[in-house]
């Protein structure tokens, strides 16, 4: 393990420049995106604590199914990234089948348990019976959803990892406005529409991902993409890719499952202190994804800075990289962990039609989350460095083992054996995340994610840096 220096984490002007101008187009997309979220988020909360509850809940479900996706949709993005990088553009192909089609697979098998088990799903949540009654009534909608969402999301992977992020910005915006100008018609009734309540917001979530998918169907058919492939030739994949973007996929899979899991696990601890602890943590996931929009852009640059230089072999650039973009994230989330922490006052007035109780809980959460703002992004960089790399055994170490391990028991054990309230229930989990940078932090000094994967073709071994 070498000797590191404060030095190595110091980026010049350049290398900022270059970060932010991929970084930006997709925080913007996510800011808009989030942004919109708030706005649903508001309308549905004008249905009340039971409303927003069960749509968190139900939103826990379909975040298993998204980040699973992702997890094989990055994983295929690093290889695409790779193989652009060493110009391969049959690999290319056949990565981006890959993820395609597993994608497709995985939503395929959520939306049918989310229609055939939509009671079950929202029992382990909560045993609320309005709450469950309400999210039954959103679900059996928005899961017809979920696989259009899986071909944007392969789709926007694939555009992100060779640089083109301006085409996913546009659909995505596109989509989450049409969101919620139908949210607010078909909700409430307006434009001679019925008022359909959450079932209004669940087909307005409907329409808009179809639409999405479209557009970025179009965008595919009409641009030259190196990775772009027929309809006829999807399931066209050799078995040396299928084997190396699985092999390294299903531990970056298994962690989104498990993490995401692990999330839904805490949602179902933190509400055993009641619907109103619900609806505040939901306030305030919504209200700090504005924040969090971060790490979505950090991510698309670290697979540009990093995976590529590693795939066309210049692995001393790609080390370099990997070091100056841990210092730059840190830097810019101190900056906007200070914003996060002014954005609690917006709370009492977006949400006054939300009891006090909720309120109060949404802003003791920005509070705490705030000042560990830092601490999240340094982990995170840590996970998408190792990523870049293909060291998705120790991303799966670093994040669902160390959740299940040690933050799942430590709460879990606040939740049953004392009658502490939900802030220190919350507290407890987060003094965690302490130990778990430590841990991220002696994973990247390590250097096992400096390798080059394309060299995987050769009957050799991948290169790494000596």
């Amino acid at each position: 393990m070498k000797k590191i220096s404060f030095s190595q984490f110091v980026s010049d002007r350049a290398f900022m420049k270059k970060t932010l101008f991929i970084a930006l187009p997709l925080m913007i997309q996510q800011l808009i995106s989030v942004c919109v979220n708030l706005v649903d988020n508001l309308m549905v909360g004008w249905l009340g604590d039971a409303a927003i509850a069960s749509v968190a809940a139900v939103n826990r479900f379909y975040m298993i199914a998204m980040f699973a996706t992702n997890g094989l949709a990055s994983a295929g993005g690093v290889f695409i990234a790779q193989f652009y990088g060493a110009k391969e553009a049959q690999k290319m192909k056949e990565s981006f089948r890959t993820i395609l089609t597993g994608a497709c697979i995985i939503m395929v098998v959520f939306s049918i348990l989310g229609l055939s088990a939509s009671g079950q799903i929202l029992r382990f949540f909560t045993d609320d019976p309005m709450v469950i009654e309400d999210g039954i009534r959103y679900i059996r909608i928005a899961a017809w959803s979920f696989v259009p969402a899986a071909v944007t999301m392969s789709s926007y992977n694939a555009m992100r990892a060779i640089g083109e992020t301006k085409i996913p910005l546009r659909c995505s915006v596109t989509s989450v406005l049409i969101n919620a100008c139908l949210n607010y018609i078909l909700m409430f009734g307006k434009l001679g529409m019925p008022r359909l309540e959450l079932r209004g917001a669940a087909l307005a979530t409907l329409i808009a991902r179809i639409i999405e998918m479209v557009l970025v169907l179009a965008a595919l058919k009409k641009r030259e993409f190196a990775f772009k492939t027929k309809v006829s030739h999807v399931f066209h994949i050799s078995g040396d890719i299928l084997k190396h973007v699985i092999v390294r996929a299903a531990p970056l899979m298994m962690n989104e499952i498990l993490w995401t899991a692990g999330n839904a696990m805490l949602f179902k601890f933190y509400s055993t202190r009641g619907a109103v602890v619900m609806s505040g943590y939901s306030i305030a996931t919504t209200v700090g994804d504005l924040f969090f929009t971060l790490f979505g852009g950090m991510a698309a640059a670290t697979t540009v800075l990093v995976a590529q230089p590693l795939g066309a072999n210049r692995l001393d650039e790609a080390r370099r990289n990997g070091y100056r973009l841990v210092g730059f994230s840190v830097f810019l989330a101190l900056f906007i962990g200070i914003l996060m922490n002014l954005s609690r006052g917006l709370v009492p007035l977006l949400y006054s039609q939300i009891s006090a109780d909720s309120r109060y809980i949404a802003t003791t959460y920005l509070l705490i989350q705030s000042f560990m703002f830092w601490n999240y992004m340094a982990t995170t960089e840590f996970f998408f460095i190792l990523r870049a790399g293909g060291d998705t055994k120790n991303t799966l170490i670093m994040d669902s083992f160390f959740m299940w391990l040690v933050n799942i028991p430590v709460v879990a054990a606040v939740t049953y054996f004392t009658d502490w309230n939900f802030i220190w229930m919350y507290l407890a989990g987060q003094a965690t995340d302490l130990l778990k940078l430590m841990f991220s932090f002696h994973l990247f000094r390590k250097e096992q994610w400096l390798v080059n994967l394309t060299v995987m073709q050769n009957k050799s071994a991948p290169q790494k840096l000596s």
